[in-house]
């Protein structure tokens, strides 16, 4: 049951009373209410942090825009190749700095920062303040808000302007670039903050907010992201010194640590396939869920509403049914998205993530029966991401487009994978195997082994991969792991970013597309392999309108952009 649907009615009070702005990216906060006038008791100081939340959940930021950006990656692809100046063009490595969904997204990820920034320093400023553990816990809150934004900010763009104030007028509204080194500082001061003073969630509490474990499993990804190449403004690919990485390795290890010393969170007790059916009912479930980005429409329009299952599920025809009847049938869905039909074959058939993962089937309108009719696709070129669906949403609609689903950014899996990867880099494979082992069992895989390695990390049960070496133990987990963390994560935005911090995102594009059979025609729809530029593609362009308006950025955009 929805606890926690209101924030978005509030929220949208919040902004519209409380924020108004010519320019997202010059957005003054305190424009209707003056700061001094507005925090004054715990209601406002909470509006304030659903305002946060409402930069969120907008279709032109985690409902819609969000699917594009970390695709393609090695699993899945997007509908079409004609050039859009949206999805397509992001999707397919051809995106310009005049894309407008780029240009939507880094403003959307400006005004949550800054709204962020001033609901912190409007709290803080307030009467008693440190005294209050409620407002100390908002505090807390918007700090794990602004580094998750942030930390998007680092992932797409690299040294971009950042600062911790908010915008209070037009003389401190631009910024020069700032090296992506002191941002993930500032993001680790954030999650740190958050970490140390919200509580760890509990059977009372909604993944729609955020909780210690959800700080902790994204200071995880952060030390991992930092710890990995990145595009520099030199066009060179680079990480950090191995002295470096240890630590931010025995970092993670210490977050980990605190996830077993709660001993709270787990795997979700009803195993793989209900957990993404929950997500697309509408069920809130924080034993995986450590935290979710909230999408709910009273009324079915686009404000508040997100398209999870409905752009990136399995094709679902528009019914034919009268306009009183939508109580009674599914809406559309329009599938935009592929999944790379070879994945099916990679999972053994009893792991249960393969028919989550890759959808065969569609359903097509049937007028004679007045129904929707499953349909099997048996085309690999049109087999779907399946971890959200239709099928699996209560009956009825609102909006043929629009739902009421759930984005999930961070789940328990990834924090055990995570920790895995860490103690394979700190020479204590043994321990990495246990935990990625562990996720194979929930999902009734088979546990890898010395004995087993080959017939199941290797050619022609997988493909093999000439990019990592498992000359030794600690290779073999590698190579496992990059198999592992597609078979459990694919599709939910964090495969591209794993590549790309390992080194070898071109390589696993150029892998894949020569091996899958939808590209074996002459117009091949999933053409990544071949436009990916190394030292470009890494990293997405600052958008034309912000470096005509921002002369500190004095007209310079990111390696192999105009």
């Amino acid at each position: 049951m929805r606890k926690y649907k209101f924030i978005y009615i509030l929220s949208a009070l919040f902004v519209l009373g409380f924020v108004s702005c010519d320019d997202l990216l010059t957005e003054k906060p305190d424009s209707s209410y003056k700061e001094e006038d507005f925090f004054t008791s715990e209601g406002n100081a909470q509006m304030a942090i659903y305002g946060i939340y409402n930069s969120f959940a907008k279709p032109a930021h985690y409902g819609q825009d969000e699917m594009a950006m970390p695709a393609s990656d090695d699993t899945y692809y997007i509908n079409g190749t004609g050039t859009d100046n949206t999805r397509r063009d992001i999707a397919h490595y051809m995106v310009k700095n005049t894309n407008t969904w780029i240009q939507s997204l880094w403003e959307l990820k400006y005004q949550g920062i800054d709204r962020a920034s001033y609901a912190i320093h409007g709290i803080e400023n307030m009467a008693g303040y440190k005294d209050n553990k409620k407002l100390v816990a908002m505090v807390a809150e918007a700090h794990f808000l602004r580094a998750f934004l942030a930390f998007d900010l680092v992932k797409y763009w690299g040294d971009v302007p950042y600062k911790t104030t908010y915008t209070s007028g037009r003389e401190d509204a631009f910024q020069p670039r700032v090296s992506r080194e002191v941002i993930y500082d500032e993001i680790i001061n954030d999650l740190n903050f958050a970490k140390n003073n919200l509580e760890w969630a509990d059977g009372s509490s909604s993944p729609e907010r955020a909780s210690q474990g959800a700080a902790r499993a994204l200071l995880m990804r952060v030390y991992l992201q930092r710890a990995g190449y990145s595009l520099q403004m030199d066009g060179k690919l680079t990480r950090p010194d191995d002295a470096k990485r240890k630590e931010y390795f025995e970092a993670v290890i210490d977050e980990w640590e605190a996830f077993q010393a709660k001993k709270y969170h787990d795997f979700y007790k009803d195993g793989y396939l209900e957990l993404f059916k929950g997500f697309s009912k509408g069920t809130l479930n924080n034993q995986e869920s450590l935290f979710e980005i909230a999408f709910f429409t009273p009324d079915g329009n686009n404000e508040g509403g997100g398209t999870w299952g409905t752009y990136n599920g399995p094709l679902v025809a528009a019914p034919g049914i009268k306009s009183t009847e939508t109580g009674s049938y599914m809406g559309r869905a329009n599938a935009f998205f592929r999944v790379v039909p070879e994945w099916k074959n990679f999972f053994e058939d009893k792991d249960v993530r393969r028919d989550v993962m890759v959808c065969t089937y569609q359903y097509k309108w049937n007028a004679n029966s007045y129904s929707h009719v499953l349909t099997q696709n048996k085309n690999g070129k049109d087999w779907y991401p399946g971890k959200w669906r239709r099928e699996w949403m209560p009956l009825g609609f609102k909006n043929p487009n629009n739902t009421d689903v759930n984005f999930c950014a961070l789940r328990y899996a990834d924090v055990v994978l995570m920790a895995a990867e860490a103690y394979n880099e700190t020479d204590n494979t043994p321990e990495a195997w246990k935990l990625l082992n562990s996720v194979r069992t929930r999902a009734n895989a088979t546990p890898i082994t010395s004995a087993n390695y080959a017939s199941l990390m290797k050619a022609p049960k997988v493909l093999d991969l000439p990019f990592i070496s498992d000359a030794d133990e600690a290779g073999k987990f590698r190579t496992a792991l990059y198999w592992e963390r597609a078979f459990e994560l694919a599709f939910e935005g964090q495969r591209k970013y794993d590549l790309l911090r390992w080194g070898i995102l071109k390589e696993a594009l150029v892998l894949m597309g020569n091996a899958t059979s939808v590209n074996k025609v002459a117009n091949q729809p999933y053409p990544a392999y071949k436009n990916f530029e190394t030292g470009k593609h890494e990293l997405f362009p600052i958008p034309l309108s912000e470096l005509q308006s921002n002369p500190l950025l004095e007209g310079k955009n990111n390696p192999g952009y105009e």
